[in-house]
């Protein structure tokens, strides 16, 4: 069985799409009608800086995925048997499923970039290493009430949203032991509570448009379940103020297949690799539940699983002073890097990388004002 998956914001880089505009020039001249400007050079070349903006990134992304779907399907000539995508992606989803056609999503997805970029006075962050229950029970012994929990990536990384005080307020609570926690560069609480006001203008808005039944099973963020027959509208429209369940939707999908006593080959489709890692870092999360639906031995399943994703990222066997000092090597201050979660990807760093708290290997990020893990960066080619 097989899975298209497609990534969301996060993912975006200049030169994404390189080939494909060429390939595709009726799409093209379609989508700088609908947004009044080039789609192939705001990816290509972002002239204006304009790549990184929520109501430029969410249409780039959204072209970008769906010429890569179209030369897919074009050079393979089989369509999968679902598909999902994360946050912006699940619209991608939705496209290739014919809900509705390229320039109506586009229309849609630019209204929702549009409408998400006006969201201000709220902030989020990333917390590795910590569960969904771990995680809602320290905000509530400590009274952090203005807090949702915004994306479960994995089982155990986790995205919450809220006011930029209770977010501030929170860092203490999830930098001890293994738990890490970064603050993340957003305008707004996307994807919690306080984002009603901009779902309800996107409710409204996609009250405009008819849109049809999924034709391949399409599963919701909200749900973590395939989307209903003529209930498109409401899921699609809450997804801007409700947390996406994606390490569920993921289980669901590689759950559904061991029980038919099949593998689930879930391939990421659009730029970069970031759902790749996610995807592989869920198999490994949850081998052993999927090895007891199917019966077999734990290394079977793991092989199978694993195998038909991608290879996990290789943890490191070195200690955090070999770390660093191997980074400090190789790298000056100054190296662009991006994150291998979908948070950052144009970074630079301020500083040579150093061991914080006597375990850490991390160094000081230039503009975020920060310091991220040298295990969750990825050196940038310039």
């Amino acid at each position: 069985m097989k899975t298209y998956v497609f990534p969301g914001q996060g993912s975006q880089a200049k030169g994404m799409g390189d080939g494909l505009f060429d390939k595709y020039p009726d799409l093209v001249e379609k989508a700088d009608a609908i947004l009044g400007y080039s789609i192939k050079e705001l990816c290509l070349s972002d002239p204006r800086r304009e790549l990184g903006k929520t109501q430029f990134t969410q249409p780039a992304l959204y072209v970008v995925n769906a010429l890569h779907y179209y030369d897919k399907i074009e050079k393979e000539g089989a369509e999968p048997d679902f598909v999902a995508g994360h946050s912006l992606g699940e619209f991608n989803a939705l496209l290739a499923a014919e809900c509705f056609d390229f320039e109506a999503g586009l229309k849609i997805v630019k209204k929702r970039g549009e409408l998400m970029s006006q969201a201000k006075d709220g902030a989020m962050a990333a917390i590795l290493n910590a569960s969904a229950e771990v995680i809602e029970n320290l905000l509530k012994e400590n009274n952090l009430e203005k807090i949702d929990i915004a994306n479960i990536n994995t089982f155990s990384q986790i995205v919450i949203s809220g006011s930029i005080e209770e977010i501030g307020k929170a860092e203490p609570l999830f930098t001890k032991g293994e738990m890490l926690y970064y603050p993340l560069n957003t305008s707004g609480a996307f994807h919690s509570r306080f984002m009603a006001p901009s779902r309800d203008k996107f409710l409204a808005y996609l009250k405009r448009f008819k849109l049809s039944n999924p034709k391949i099973p399409v599963i919701a963020n909200v749900t973590a379940r395939p989307y209903e027959a003529d209930n498109i509208i409401d899921p699609l429209s809450n997804q801007i103020a409700t947390g996406v369940r994606w390490a569920e939707s993921m289980f669901f999908l590689l759950e559904h297949a061991a029980e038919k006593g099949e593998v689930m080959a879930i391939e990421e489709v659009g730029h970069g690799d970031v759902l790749t890692k996610i995807v592989a870092k869920i198999i490994e999360e949850t081998k052993d539940k999927i090895t007891e639906i199917k019966g077999e031995t734990t290394e079977q399943a793991q092989s199978s699983s694993i195998e038909e994703v991608s290879a996990p990222r290789e943890q490191p066997e070195k200690n955090a002073d070999e770390k660093v000092a191997d980074w400090n090597r190789k790298y000056t201050i100054g190296t662009k890097v991006k994150s291998i979660y979908p948070v950052y990807d144009q970074l630079e760093t301020r500083t040579q990388a150093v061991v914080l708290f006597g375990h850490r290997a991390a160094v000081y990020m230039k503009d975020y004002n920060g310091y991220f893990d040298l295990d969750e960066l990825e050196v940038v080619a310039s």
